[in-house]
C-alpha cells in the first residue's frame, strides 16, 4: 500500500516510516468513514492508550525520584488526558489527514479534541504494532518529552489554584461568567470572564465553556503573579 503525499508527510513529522502502511491508514480512519473493507481506529485507540500510559508512567518515575504517588498520578493524568493527546495531534497536523465521513468533516471533526485525541492514541498503537514497543516509546518521548519536565505545573488545575489563592486571602471564590457564545452550533466559541472579589478580572475564549474558564483562570493567575505556584 502506497501512502498519499499528505499521509507520508505526516509519517515523517511523526518520526516513523511504516513498513506496514495499512496500520497508519487504519489509525487515521474514523468510524464515520469506515467500512468492512476499511476498519476504523477504535481497536487501535484501545491499545495506544495503554502504550502511551506505560511510557509516560516510566518517564515520570525517571524524571522525579522524589515525587509521591499522588503527585505522579496528577502529572500522569495531565500528560495522557484527551486534551493533551489532541494538542500533540494538532502539532503534527493529524487533523489534516484524518479520514472522516462527510457529515463529521462538515461538523468540524478535524478540530475536535475527542477525535484528534483518539486518533493520536491509534497512531501510537500503529507504531507499536509496526515496529515494537521501543520504537513506540521513542516516538512518544519525541513528542511528549518537552511536557514531562513541566508536568507538575500542568497538573495543577488553574481553577482550583485560583480558588485556593482567593481563599488564602480571605476572598470569596472567583466567579466565572459566560459573556458570549459565537459561531455555529458545531463549532462554537465561548468568551468567559474570571473575576475576583477584589475586582481583578480576565477574559478568555475557547471552543468549550470549561476550557474558556480554565484559560481565564490561568490568565488571571498570570496577572496575579501566581502562575505555577
Amino acid at each position: 500500500m502506497k501512502l498519499s503525499q499528505e499521509v507520508a508527510a505526516f509519517s515523517e513529522r511523526l518520526g516513523h516510516q511504516f513498513s506496514r502502511p495499512e496500520l497508519l491508514q487504519r489509525a487515521l480512519t474514523h468510524s464515520s468513514n469506515s467500512s468492512p473493507a476499511r476498519p476504523d481506529n477504535q481497536r487501535l485507540e484501545f491499545l495506544g492508550d495503554r502504550v502511551l500510559g506505560l511510557v509516560i508512567a516510566e518517564a515520570l518515575l525517571a524524571d522525579d525520584a522524589e515525587a509521591r504517588e499522588g503527585q505522579l498520578a496528577l502529572r500522569y493524568n495531565a500528560l495522557v488526558r484527551k486534551e493533551t493527546c489532541a494538542t500533540v495531534a494538532r502539532e503534527l497536523g493529524l487533523g489534516e489527514v484524518l479520514r472522516l465521513g462527510r457529515s463529521e468533516a462538515m461538523s468540524g471533526g478535524r478540530r475536535k479534541d475527542a477525535l484528534l485525541g483518539d486518533a493520536m492514541e491509534a497512531v501510537i498503537a500503529a507504531v507499536h504494532l509496526d515496529a515494537g514497543f521501543e520504537t513506540a516509546r521513542a516516538v512518544i518521548l519525541r513528542h511528549w518529552g518537552p511536557r514531562i519536565g513541566r508536568a507538575a505545573e500542568d497538573a495543577r488545575d488553574p481553577k482550583t489554584t485560583l480558588q485556593e489563592w482567593a481563599q488564602a486571602r480571605g476572598m470569596a471564590p472567583p466567579v466565572y461568567t459566560e459573556l458570549a457564545r459565537e459561531g455555529p452550533d458545531h463549532a462554537p466559541v465561548f468568551t468567559v470572564e474570571a473575576r475576583l472579589e477584589n475586582g481583578e478580572a480576565v477574559q478568555a475564549r475557547a471552543s468549550a465553556k470549561r476550557q474558556a474558564e480554565q484559560a481565564a483562570a490561568r490568565a488571571l493567575l498570570g496577572v496575579l503573579g501566581e502562575a505555577g505556584q
